[in-house]
């Protein structure tokens, strides 16, 4: 994979620009995981089982890659404690938890708009 480096200039930060970093970090975090796994965290911090429990529907795989992504940008941390067997944690980062209040805007979004998605939906079918 090939990263991008941040200059500092304006075209860095242009999501409608193939090259722009801003593009490859909005990729990484708008996929249903990566919300899902910032919704879950919330304000607290859950182990990796812990974390699989509240997302229905993810895999073991999806986890992992999505963890190490929202690590390498730095929305998340990762604590290894020295136990047998290793005790591992996560937990959102400041710029995480500012992710977060979008991601709780999207849901709420959503839990407002559904009935009327639904209607399209079937109407748009029919």
């Amino acid at each position: 994979m090939v990263t991008k480096q941040f200059t500092g200039s304006p075209q860095d930060a242009d999501l409608t620009r193939a090259d722009s970093l801003a593009r490859e970090i909005f990729s990484d975090v708008a996929n249903k995981w990566a919300l899902l796994i910032i919704e879950a965290l919330g304000d607290g911090t859950l182990r990796f089982s812990e974390l699989r429990g509240e997302i229905e529907g993810i895999s073991h795989k999806m986890l992992t890659q999505n963890l190490r992504m929202l690590e390498r940008n730095g929305l998340v941390e990762r604590t290894v404690h020295p136990t047998v067997p290793p005790r591992v944690e996560y937990t959102l980062t400041e710029p995480g938890r500012g992710l977060r209040a979008t991601v709780d805007a999207m849901c709420d979004w959503t839990h407002r708009y559904l009935g009327d998605i639904e209607d399209s939906r079937r109407r748009f079918d029919a």
